[in-house]
């Protein structure tokens, strides 16, 4: 049986802000969530990890080499530290110093304006259920009294980090991310009573929006780029397209 959402209560719009907007200024950074706002976009995805000392805060990679001008693994560091790194330089001079952010400070934008979340899990490798356990926590806590309209979604790449999370806030709605139909995806989805499944979007069809929808899930794709394949997904019945071209698809539409 999987993870009943009523549709009032599904916490996601249609159309979804990929890191913020992680192309137009630096990615997982309140800057990109402020320019995503500024373009009408009212969700959003980012990625979550924990530091040396567990605090949650926003990095897609492993680690800090793409997107600031420290190395190594961000997980080495505790969150004094990786609180003061520039992750907005290498992106252009007019973010030079923009912070990483805390899931914290993001949790109090979005619950200030009202906006939605996809809060991917990216634990850093090996540190899959503790990710999952530490992130679902921090999440029922600093969206403490929020309705299930307001509440992020869980989603991961990773069925440990899931189940952790599941086990730790069961009230979270869960999304499984896959860019294969690797075998047991879909018992995995299943298991974890996910809510949703959030897939590449070129293996996005008309059998697998039923197969998701008669099991009671909202189906999701992401990154969507391109105006054809959004055509394509709109005509079939998505539920959710997470893109990177917020200043080119209205949020609107």
């Amino acid at each position: 049986m999987s993870f009943k959402v009523a549709p009032a209560d599904w916490p996601l719009p249609l159309w979804i802000a990929h890191r913020g907007a992680g192309k137009l200024a630096p990615e997982n950074t309140l800057a990109a969530f402020r320019e995503g706002a500024r373009h009408g976009y009212r969700a959003f995805e980012c990625d979550v990890k924990l530091s040396a000392d567990d605090v949650p805060f926003l990095l897609h990679d492993a680690t800090l080499d793409r997107t600031t001008p420290q190395r190594g693994l961000a997980k080495q560091h505790p969150w004094h530290d990786l609180s003061q790194v520039d992750a907005g330089g290498w992106h252009s001079r007019a973010y030079a110093g923009e912070p990483l952010p805390s899931l914290q400070a993001i949790a109090a934008y979005l619950r200030r304006n009202g906006f939605g979340l996809d809060l991917e899990i990216k634990p850093t490798p090996g540190d899959e259920a503790h990710t999952g356990r530490l992130v679902a926590q921090a999440v029922a806590q600093l969206w403490a009294g929020a309705t299930p309209a307001q509440t992020p979604v869980l989603s991961s790449f990773q069925p440990e980090a899931l189940k952790a999370s599941q086990a730790t806030a069961p009230h979270l709605p869960r999304a499984l991310l896959v860019d294969t139909l690797w075998d047991g995806w879909w018992p995995a989805a299943q298991a974890l009573d996910c809510a949703a499944v959030i897939t590449n979007y070129e293996l996005m069809d008309a059998a697998l929006i039923a197969q998701l929808h008669a099991a009671g899930m909202r189906a999701l794709v992401y990154t969507v780029n391109d105006e054809a394949e959004v055509q394509r997904l709109l005509r079939l019945g998505i539920d959710g397209i997470i893109t990177d071209a917020v200043d080119r698809f209205s949020a609107g539409c």
